[in-house]
């Protein structure tokens, strides 16, 4: 890393030329840094989420970087996989938790998935694996190009990225259910099935989806 233009943590909304492509749960393949990197800054100790020590082991964590992020609804679609209640989760015994951060894609949102993402990348959380970055929409409809701009910025610190669109019957309170879910939110099921049980079968076809 060189300077603030090259360096996906450090870029500000205002230089969205350096934004690296979002992965919309294609599959698996990394798009951004798979571990801390040295001389990436630690973020402001207000910006820094905590660590909770949690009672039991997960395959995988969800953790909400700002309230409403949406892991609570994320986490009832697969039994292993629990809410980390917007906190870093150390779980006991363990050498490490992988982890999926998730965030609204609001302004707010993405600004708190960055802060999240640099408190990573700067090696603050050493036993986190975090596997990717989830955004969910924060309202129907395409996101205003700034919102986009800035998403694909802060994407690119964090070793993968998927894009959820808006779920109408989880606002309205339906129980998340795998079963009827949108075709994107299976997508992503299944490519994180795929990083924790390597050739588990899918829930998508993906030629029939494209």
């Amino acid at each position: 890393m060189t300077d603030g233009s090259s360096n996906p943590w450090l870029t500000r909304p205002a230089e969205p030329q350096s934004a690296a492509p979002i992965v919309e749960a294609t599959g698996p393949a990394t798009t951004g840094p798979t571990a801390p990197q040295r001389g990436v800054p630690a973020p402001g100790a207000t910006d820094q989420l905590p660590t909770q020590s949690q009672p039991r082991d997960a395959d995988l964590w969800w953790l909400g970087v700002h309230g409403g992020a949406g892991e609570t609804s994320l986490a009832a679609l697969v039994p292993d996989w629990s809410a980390a209640e917007h906190a870093w989760p150390q779980t006991p015994g363990s050498g490490g938790v992988r982890v999926v951060l998730t965030a609204r894609s609001n302004m707010r949102g993405l600004r708190a998935a960055q802060a999240a993402a640099t408190q990573w990348a700067a090696g603050l959380v050493p036993h986190v694996e975090v596997v990717g970055l989830v955004i969910v929409a924060d309202a129907p409809g395409r996101l205003p190009r700034p919102l986009r701009e800035f998403s694909q910025i802060v994407g690119g610190g964090v070793p993968r990225t998927w894009v959820l669109p808006w779920i109408e019957s989880w606002r309205l309170g339906e129980p998340p259910a795998l079963s009827d879910a949108p075709r994107e939110v299976r997508r992503l099921v299944d490519d994180l099935s795929a990083v924790v049980r390597p050739g588990a079968a899918g829930t998508v076809n993906r030629k029939e989806s494209r």
